[in-house]
C-alpha cells in the first residue's frame, strides 16, 4: 500500500509562496464584504510597518476596529481564529498605537481588537467574527 503524500509539499518554494498569497487574498476579500455588508467602512487593508502588520482598520460612527483576519481551508492545524496568539496580540496592538499616532487621533479613541476566522470547507464559507478578542 503507498502512502499518499500531502500535495502542497510537492510544490516549489516559489509555488508555495504564490499559493498562500493567493489564498490570503481571497480571505481578505472575503472579509472585506463581509464587514461592509456589516455596515462597516473599511479604512485601511495591510496597513505595514516595522512593527508588524493589521489585515484591516474599520471604523463605524467613531469606533476603529482593528481586524485581524484568518482563513482555512482546512482545519489540520486549529480553528483559524486560534493562531492569533499572545506574540501577535501584542504586535497588533503595537501598530494600532503607531498608526493612531501618525493620523493624530486622540489616545483616548475608542478601539476593538477583534479577529475574523473564516473556514471554507467544500465551496462553504463559514465567519467566526470575535469582537473584543484580546
Amino acid at each position: 500500500m503507498r502512502a499518499l503524500s500531502n500535495p502542497s509539499s510537492d510544490l516549489s518554494p516559489a509555488l508555495k509562496i504564490h499559493n498562500k498569497k493567493s489564498i490570503g487574498k481571497k480571505g481578505e476579500d472575503l472579509a472585506r464584504k463581509f464587514f461592509q455588508n456589516q455596515g462597516f467602512i473599511i479604512v485601511e487593508s495591510n496597513f505595514h510597518t516595522r512593527y508588524g502588520e493589521i489585515d484591516l482598520i474599520l471604523r463605524k460612527d467613531k469606533t476603529f476596529r482593528f481586524v485581524e483576519v484568518k482563513f482555512r481551508r482546512t482545519l489540520d492545524y486549529g480553528l483559524p481564529q486560534e493562531s492569533v496568539v499572545k506574540r501577535k496580540q501584542e504586535k497588533i496592538r503595537k501598530v494600532a498605537l503607531f498608526w493612531l499616532k501618525m493620523r493624530n487621533l486622540p489616545m483616548d479613541t475608542e478601539v476593538h481588537f477583534d479577529v475574523l476566522g473564516i473556514k471554507e470547507e467544500k465551496r462553504r464559507i463559514e465567519y467566526e467574527y470575535l469582537t473584543d478578542a484580546f
